[in-house]
């Protein structure tokens, strides 16, 4: 039967040590807030600049949704999920533009906030486009 090796003790030795020490951090941490909360200020400038998003990409994609009908028409000679990829992308580019002018930072925007006014754009586009066609 072969001996152990002292090599393999003293990583069995810092394994424990490493998990005592995380078990500490984790009891540590446990006690602390992990956000700080917003002010009624706070909360009401993000409200208004939710309301200020969401309305800048409906109107977008209401003119997105006219221009289609007037340029194509029911659309039956153009593959018509290629125009919705042309309109979201002068929509993301249009709004990188009309953001800044109205005082949104849209550096602090993620993927979650542009695949949010992209979908309003698209999503006004195809209901417009389908009203005026009826």
């Amino acid at each position: 039967m072969p001996k152990p090796s002292k090599k393999k003790q003293p990583k069995a030795a810092s394994k424990k040590k490493a998990a005592e020490a995380s078990e500490t951090e984790q009891v540590e941490t446990v006690g602390k807030v992990a956000y700080k909360p917003k002010t009624p200020e706070e909360r009401k400038k993000a409200h208004v600049e939710g309301i200020i998003k969401t309305a800048v990409a409906a109107l977008l994609g209401i003119v997105a949704g006219i221009v289609a009908n007037l340029v194509y028409g029911a659309g039956t000679d153009t593959v018509w999920y290629a125009v919705l990829i042309i309109v979201a992308g002068f929509a993301y580019y249009i709004q990188r533009v009309i953001f800044p002018l109205i005082k949104i930072n849209t550096k602090e925007f993620g993927f979650k906030d542009w695949f949010y006014v992209e979908f309003i754009v698209i999503d006004f586009c195809l209901v417009t486009w389908t009203l005026l066609l009826n």
